[in-house]
């Protein structure tokens, strides 16, 4: 009987040890798999009228990100593009395929055009000229950066984004402030701009300056007809989409389709703006089809793109991990809360600013509140109690202090143990200052690693942490917004996607004013700054 049995277990064991071998196999193909690959698996779903491809959900530590990433990198290189997803929460935002594909032919570009090519030397040669030309294989956008580290980061994703639809080269005039602040994102390239460009002094350039687009078309000084040859147009134009842009409608005419098709044909485009001008390019019909092959949820744009092309340095990197590693990795939940306070304009004092957010916190069940009872006590079992870990991001230090205090002199209501934790307190904001810099985009990475996030409304840092982090926050409102914060000390965002503050309120087709919130249906008043006419996308 046993001879029989082992006998007849044969075929099953020899089964079972291919069936290992073959699991084995796969493993190993999966992590090899190209990006092109996985992202053409998954089901296919009706965007605009017609079928397109959806890449597979990222899965936990895919260091492709659902192969939104090139593997093409020296990790060493740039620390943080690959080891991310040890420290952010996973994505639940499907990636388009189209979007994917057309990454990759981006940095098929970037590499035959960058700095230091045959390529570009020729489209330098081109400005001296003083005239555009069909002939380049190379057009390029340059942005000079400008005001604070999240204004920086939404204006970066978006020139990007525009460059993408143009099919543009996308360089940055890098100032002395954001050295070694991201890595390079394309890979065996470069993005920044040669310290020898012929056209100097772009981070000066206005809405005043005479190679403008506007100043140009408003002295007629530039051919507007969209059939106009190459030839007959500047080799360079500046393009100003600053704050300020509105106040002058010959700006906003960027914004209009048959602008778009004279400016497609200037070989180079000089770009200053402050802004996350993204649903502003929405709302241009020319791309709207191509937007929507892209970004089938239009809110995941800047999530998207701001995981593909911004990757802390290793400077940055290492402030980012010893911080994490040290305080926040203690506890299951980390709650995220920024604290803006707007001087100038919608001042509010520490005290205000800690009420503000432990009613809004308690309100909405984010944390516990805590019993003033000094003689409750919480007896001890054999299990560990619930901990959430706070962490604090603020010029200030005073509110961190009364939060810490709170939950250190008295026990939650819940039993649960509260830690509060604030990297830094830099008492107020340092423009070109580049270890002010470090700090700050090394707080806006914190923040993105949150499982709940509160962040005060209309600030641009948190923008940049909550739409990398993809979740909705809690916005704190502020005083501009409703004078009575008592009562509403916070809402919760109903679009994971930054806000444009100050888009064109332009008609092209009449020249008057126009309502750039009643042009396309996924393109509305922010959720978060409701005093003037803003916008942003949504689902």
């Amino acid at each position: 009987m046993r001879t029989s049995s082992y006998f007849a277990s044969k075929p099953l064991l020899s089964l079972l040890a291919f069936l290992t071998v073959l699991l084995l196999v796969l493993i190993t193909l999966r992590d090899q798999l190209s990006p092109w690959t996985i992202g053409f698996r998954g089901v296919r779903v009706t965007v605009g009228g017609s079928t397109e491809p959806t890449a597979a959900a990222a899965t936990p530590n895919d260091r492709l990100l659902g192969g939104l990433l090139s593997p093409d990198f020296d990790e060493q290189s740039c620390l943080s593009r690959y080891q991310i997803t040890l420290y952010r929460k996973t994505s639940t935002h499907i990636l388009s395929s189209y979007l994917l594909s057309k990454l990759r032919k981006y940095e098929a570009l970037h590499k035959k055009c960058a700095p230091n090519t045959p390529l570009f030397q020729k489209s330098i040669e081109q400005i001296k000229l003083n005239h555009s030309t069909d002939q380049l294989e190379c057009n390029y956008v340059v942005l000079s950066p400008y005001d604070g580290i999240g204004n920086r980061m939404l204006s970066v994703t978006a020139t990007f984004l525009y460059a993408l639809l143009t099919d543009r080269v996308m360089l940055i005039d890098l100032p002395e402030d954001m050295v070694d602040l991201l890595c390079e994102p394309f890979p065996g390239t470069t993005w920044y701009l040669p310290s020898d460009f012929p056209i100097k002094g772009l981070q000066w350039f206005n809405k005043h300056s005479q190679n403008s687009y506007g100043y140009l078309v408003e002295k007629n000084l530039i051919n507007t007809d969209p059939k106009a040859p190459p030839s007959s147009l500047p080799s360079s134009v500046y393009v100003h989409l600053m704050h300020d842009m509105r106040e002058d409608h010959l700006h906003v005419r960027f914004f209009c389709d048959d602008d778009q098709l004279v400016i497609s044909k200037i070989n180079w485009v000089l770009l200053r703006t402050n802004q996350y001008i993204i649903p502003g390019l929405f709302i241009i019909p020319k791309y709207a089809e191509e937007l929507e092959r892209m970004f089938p949820s239009k809110e995941t744009a800047f999530h998207h793109l701001g995981r593909y092309l911004l990757h802390p340095s290793n400077t940055v990197w290492g402030m980012i991990m010893r911080y994490h590693d040290s305080y926040l990795t203690k506890s299951k939940e980390t709650i995220g809360i920024q604290i803006r306070n707007y001087s100038h304009w919608a001042p509010i004092s520490a005290k205000n600013a800690y009420e503000q957010v432990v009613r809004c916190t308690q309100q909405e069940l984010i944390l516990p509140g805590v019993n003033l009872n000094q003689s409750q006590t919480f007896p001890l079992t054999s299990t560990k109690a619930t901990s959430k870990t706070v962490l604090l991001v603020s010029l200030s230090r005073d509110v961190y202090e009364r939060l810490y205090n709170m939950y250190y002199e008295h026990p939650t209501t819940t039993g649960e143990l509260i830690s509060v934790y604030q990297p830094s307190h830099e008492e107020q904001q340092k423009f070109f200052n580049k270890f002010h810099n470090y700090k700050a985009m090394a707080e806006i990475w914190l923040l993105s690693f949150s499982d709940v996030l509160v962040t005060t409304a209309v600030s641009t840092f948190g923008y940049v942490s909550y739409s990398l982090a993809g979740i909705k926050p809690w916005y704190l409102w502020t005083a501009i917004l409703d004078r009575n914060i008592t009562n509403h000390p916070c809402r919760r965002a109903l679009s994971i996607d930054p806000c444009y503050h100050t888009p064109p309120h332009f008609n092209c087709k009449t020249g008057g004013k126009a309502d750039p919130r009643n042009i396309v249906p996924y393109v509305r008043q922010c959720d978060d700054y409701t005093h003037d006419p803003a916008i942003k996308l949504y689902d």
